[in-house]
């Protein structure tokens, strides 16, 4: 009786770590595409501008549509290859995601060609279908993403050390870049995303279970909403100033989430505490200069 008990155990062993070992590699592979998704739009956003700023200093004119996507497509592969070298990742599978980046400009390339497909439908489509492009890839190399990355060793001159340890931030600020040069109000309704960005995050990371999680963010969208109906009823400069306390206290609200831990990853927290203090203060920005 012995001898069966420790052999049905050791049959039912595996499986019960089956559950937690699959559901950390589908943890894994979702980090590696969410990383080179934003080392994808980090090319974009500093490689297009620097392009642009280029091609006026010499006075080339501006590509045209079919040409632009392409050279698009070629900022994200850049950003996302320079990504997946300091991750550790093989040649091949490296070459497979540029391929992934190039293919869907390729493709809709024949259509706009025909005039079936205008400039903004040609940009738009090659963006949405690089994400389905990206998925297939990591699938057929699920061995490799969904496995822990190759560990670098730590930079030993400051500012690598520091864009290593602080890129959310660094990301933040290129996504935000054109509203110090051009700051505009936002409307009430914005207030809106940042405490459900928290809910489906934390419920996607299965966070409720810590108790008062839920609570504190169900506290957050009623205050905020609040906080956006009374910008709307109070309008004019007033609500826009209401809207923009409201960025800003949400950027100390990702403080407190990056401090603690808990409901969004770190990385998530320290680009959205960027992102909503620039907008509050370009918000106020552009009520003052008005």
């Amino acid at each position: 009786m012995t001898q069966l008990n420790s052999t049905a155990a050791a049959t039912t062993t595996p499986d019960r770590r089956a559950g937690p070992r699959r559901h950390l590699r589908h943890r894994h592979l979702v980090r590696h595409l969410l990383e080179m998704l934003l080392a994808m739009v980090a090319g974009m956003l500093v490689l297009g501008p620097a392009r642009a700023a280029l091609g006026t200093a010499f006075g080339l004119a501006p590509a045209s549509p079919g040409v632009g996507a392409l050279l698009m497509a070629t900022d994200m592969s850049v950003g996302m290859a320079v990504w997946m070298w300091y991750r550790g990742h093989s040649v091949a599978a490296l070459g497979e995601m540029v391929l992934a980046m190039y293919a869907p400009v390729l493709l809709l390339l024949v259509p706009w060609a025909a005039g079936l497909l205008d400039a903004d439908a040609l940009s738009t489509g090659a963006h949405l279908l690089m994400v389905p492009a990206m998925i297939a890839v990591a699938l057929r190399r699920r061995h490799e993403y969904t496995g822990h990355p190759i560990a670098r060793p730590a930079p030993r001159h400051p500012l690598p050390r520091v864009l290593a340890h602080r890129w959310p931030a660094g990301l933040a600020l290129l996504m935000t870049a054109d509203n110090w040069t051009s700051p505009a109000p936002l409307a009430a309704y914005t207030l809106l995303v940042l405490p459900i960005g928290y809910l489906v995050i934390g419920s996607f990371r299965r966070q409720w279970g810590v108790p008062g999680n839920l609570r504190l963010q169900l506290a957050g969208l009623a205050g905020w909403s609040a906080l956006a109906l009374l910008a709307v009823s109070v309008g004019g400069s007033a609500g826009q100033w209401l809207v923009a306390v409201g960025w800003l206290a949400h950027a100390g609200w990702d403080l407190y989430h990056h401090r603690t831990r808990q409901v969004v990853p770190r990385g998530y927290a320290e680009c959205c505490a960027v992102i909503d203090a620039v907008l509050g203060i370009t918000i106020m920005l552009a009520l003052v200069t008005g």
